[in-house]
């Protein structure tokens, strides 16, 4: 009889969401469905297309003009904005001949991040993090990521990303991207969203320092809620970020000739933040799960002291209590009733018990 009851409470506080995987059950593996909440927008191409002398930024309107640039003599970094236009998708990866299991997981916006290596290509998926400018709140965004001997295939979620530094070297031709290959804009491109995790760790630590400030100063039941916020957010994190170590180092191993020697030690560069990055991670998660700790034995503190004002008070009133008793009972033979000084003296006595309990306790150092 209580199973049911219980059920039935819990309905009414948690109602039942649609499964995120509905849309996929009974489909045949490697159909492209996309898993994600960020739906109806249309897919947007841009293409920087490069060497060491020439840059060109091209806006293709059709699959053929997209798939023009995948071949030499200039590197191309094609970048496809939106993914849930899954028919535009699947004619992509066809036309790069792509693997359709390749293509499935690149709308799938909840695959684990991972690296899979084909005989003419390198696919990555990524967790793409960085704080929104204007609601201060984590943003995580799918990317996909495709390295072909000539040619960057880039799939992500929205316009906002962590790549405009990569953008810029490329117009400005700074540094040494330009004289590169292929192999380094995917080593590039892998290193922005690396180096973003920086942001979303100073993000998360200053999260954590300003509940440990709440959680001494006024823990209330709204810390409590936060505290529980912050845990999942880091453990969502840890959870999107601590597979990259490994992928790096898969990388770094490969013998995969479209990654260069020189491209690999770059990536041992990536590698030793990875390393830094989930140390960190480590520290945070700690943190966190001591705040509710913390959180908690705070708010035993402030019971305790609450109980021992009132202990203290009882304790003052108890005898009190027991003098007014005794004289407030209504016996014929009581000599203090009918004597001149009893009521004055009854006052003394329980003034003067009053403050001897007060002296004691603070001699007792309770007070």
């Amino acid at each position: 009889m209580g199973k049911p009851k219980r059920k039935k409470i819990l309905s009414k506080l948690r109602p039942k969401k649609k499964s995120r995987f509905e849309g996929k059950m009974g489909k045949a593996p490697g159909t492209i469905t996309y898993m994600g909440r960020r739906e109806g927008k249309e897919s947007v191409v841009n293409i920087l297309e490069y060497n060491n002398e020439e840059l060109n930024t091209i806006n293709p309107g059709n699959i053929d003009s997209i798939v023009a640039h995948k071949d030499p003599p200039l590197t191309s970094w094609i970048d496809i904005i939106g993914i849930s236009d899954e028919d535009f998708i699947e004619k992509v990866g066809k036309r790069f001949g792509l693997n359709s299991l390749v293509m499935e997981d690149t709308v799938n916006t909840h695959q684990r991040p991972k690296v899979d290596e084909y005989e003419d290509y390198i696919f990555g998926v990524f967790k793409m993090l960085y704080v929104d400018d204007e609601t201060q709140e984590l943003v995580c965004e799918h990317v996909a990521m495709v390295l072909l001997e000539n040619c960057v295939l880039v799939f992500q979620e929205l316009e906002d990303d962590v790549f405009t530094g990569v953008r810029n070297r490329v117009r400005n031709k700074s540094g040494r991207i330009r004289s590169r290959g292929a192999d380094y804009l995917f080593f590039a491109l892998l290193d922005a969203i690396v180096d973003n995790y920086f942001v979303v760790l100073e993000y998360l630590n200053e999260k954590i320092e300003h509940l440990e400030e709440l959680v001494y100063a006024n823990p209330t039941n709204e810390v409590a809620q936060e505290i529980q916020n912050v845990k999942k957010e880091v453990l969502k994190v840890r959870r999107w970020i601590s597979p990259v170590r490994e992928l790096v180092g898969r990388l770094i191993d490969s013998e995969n000739p479209l990654i260069s020697k020189d491209t690999k030690v770059f990536l041992r560069d990536v590698l030793d933040h990875s390393l830094e990055i989930n140390e960190s991670l480590q520290i945070y998660r700690e943190m966190s799960m001591s705040l509710m700790e913390m959180y908690m034995s705070n708010m035993s503190n402030k019971m305790n002291e609450v109980m021992k004002v009132l202990t203290i008070m009882a304790s003052i009133f108890i005898p009190l209590t027991f003098i007014a008793g005794i004289y407030g009972m209504n016996f014929d033979h009581m000599p203090e009733l009918h004597w001149k000084y009893g009521y004055p003296m009854a006052w003394g006595l329980m003034i003067a018990l009053f403050i001897g309990l007060l002296i004691y306790f603070k001699i007792k150092k309770w007070l």
